[in-house]
């Protein structure tokens, strides 16, 4: 029987494209942002949507759409990993945030899904040892019988062209748990590179965007980052601009080189952050054309499928896919599960 998936902080879909394409049945999405939301419905439309703040939401509002106790269910719980995360310079212990995991346990706690699901920036599992929130949600998982397996892995091992590593944890009720081996990094199926992804993709300039697909569009830089682009290799960085180029904040300064940096064809792409349209945030600059790469590029690079489609403005876009689960780490994740699922059947 087909697992069911209930996609809690469900963002624009990547958790859910992945798992669709693994074969199992999505049914719910939920998010607080309403051009995620959007982009879900756009991409999802079989599945049931609520679009708001899980605080508000009763546990039993799920009950329309659970089937038969016999059919297995997924609660995936990607909460939102700025709290957590290294990029984030303004974490606060109160940040509201932080507790958004324990009201997704809320929802475990009251319909013990078969599996569960979480991914999220390694430095989930620092944050306050004794009483984080990842501990606290584990000890929950634990109270009712789960078997629960946690680890660290990197995006590249599941076909993604980027060197991100995400938290994943996966839990059970019905059998033990272990995470998924890399399905890449083999003579037979090598890493992906930036150019298996985005190479055939029509040239753009930059603020361009291609006629047949909107989402092909490029930021607008200044003539002084035109400038700035132009002077930078394929993979390079400001160390080849010209002195009278640089930035005052630079000159003395030896960190943070993929800041205005150009990617490479043939390796992963550093991982892309939320402003990863954005020429003068991050190694972000398309290997060869004079421009940041575009928000279908972004999307690629993430593993979004090439039919899929983005709602809001480029800002909001480039949010939505900074912080997707890449769907075909997703993908490897699902299949997974299945597999686990089938060996209980058995």
């Amino acid at each position: 029987m087909t697992i069911q998936v209930f996609d809690f902080f469900s963002g624009c879909g990547g958790t859910a494209s992945g798992f669709r394409s693994a074969g199992l049945d999505v049914v719910f999405g939920m998010d607080i942002d309403p051009d995620a939301a959007a982009t879900f419905k756009l991409n999802l439309p079989s599945a049931q949507f609520h679009e708001g703040d899980i605080r508000d939401l009763p546990t039993q509002a799920l009950a329309p759409l659970i089937g038969p106790r016999d059919q297995p269910l997924l609660f995936s719980g990607c909460a939102p990993c700025q709290p957590f995360s290294k990029q984030n310079r303004q974490r606060k212990a109160i940040d509201p945030r932080r507790t958004l995991l324990a009201e997704f346990g809320r929802f475990v706690e009251a319909w013990l899904p078969e599996y569960v699901f979480i991914e999220n920036v390694p430095g989930m599992q620092k944050v306050s040892t004794v009483g984080g929130p990842l501990k606290a949600f584990v000890k929950l998982l634990k109270a009712h019988s789960y078997h629960v397996e946690v680890g660290i892995l990197p995006a590249l091992w599941f076909g993604v062209p980027q060197t991100r590593e995400r938290l994943v944890l996966l839990a059970s009720r019905i059998n033990a748990v272990t995470l998924p081996k890399a399905t890449h990094g083999t003579a037979k199926r090598p890493f992906a590179t930036v150019a298996d992804k985005i190479a055939n993709l029509p040239p753009l300039s930059a603020g361009e965007t291609d006629p047949s697909d909107p989402d092909h569009r490029a930021a607008q830089l200044s003539e002084e980052n035109l400038r700035r682009i132009r002077a930078t290799p394929e993979g390079g960085g400001r160390q080849h601009w010209p002195k009278e180029l640089w930035l005052p904040c630079h000159k003395d300064h030896t960190g943070h080189t993929d800041v205005y940096g150009r990617l490479a064809w043939e390796k992963p792409a550093a991982g892309l952050t939320t402003r990863c349209i954005s020429y003068s945030n991050g190694r972000f600059g398309h290997p060869d054309q004079h421009r940041a790469i575009s928000v279908r590029e972004a999307a690629c690079l993430q593993t979004f499928p090439r039919r899929y489609r983005f709602v809001g403005s480029l800002a909001s876009r480039a949010r939505q896919i900074g912080n997707a689960v890449p769907p075909q780490m997703a993908r490897a994740i699902g299949a997974h599960i299945r597999r686990l699922d089938k060996l209980t059947a058995e």
